[in-house]
Formats: C-alpha cells, sequence, structure tokens
C-alpha cells in the first residue's frame, strides 16, 4: 500500500513525517494518517507532490 512505501522512502531519505509533510506541503494531520494506511485513497496532486520530495517516480510510489 501507498502508506507502507512512503515510509520506507522516507526513512530512506532521513526524513521526518513532519519534515516530508512541510516539504510536500501536506497538513501534517492527513500526511500522518498514510504511513499507518488509515488513509486508503490520495489525490495524484498528493502523490505526486511526495514522489518529487522522496526522488521516486510516482509507480514506485502507488504500486
Amino acid at each position: 500500500m501507498i502508506g507502507d512505501n512512503v515510509k520506507k522512502f522516507r526513512k530512506k531519505k532521513g526524513l521526518t513525517q513532519d519534515s516530508l509533510a512541510r516539504k510536500a506541503d501536506i497538513p501534517y494531520t492527513i500526511f500522518i494518517k498514510l504511513e499507518p494506511n488509515i488513509v486508503k485513497r490520495t489525490s495524484v496532486q498528493m502523490d505526486a507532490k511526495i514522489a518529487k520530495e522522496l526522488e521516486v517516480n510516482m509507480e514506485e510510489l502507488i504500486k
């Protein structure tokens, strides 16, 4: 799920949840629900912002 991938790539980059949320311009309260897969669906725009900050392509992020 996307939350697992976000966490994996975020940790590889040495980022905290807060720092990635800020860099991707995503509200922290929404972002913290991503990694435990509480949020099941995300927008393409949100996926693109996260992928850009993690320097991965969207396919890697959402698979």
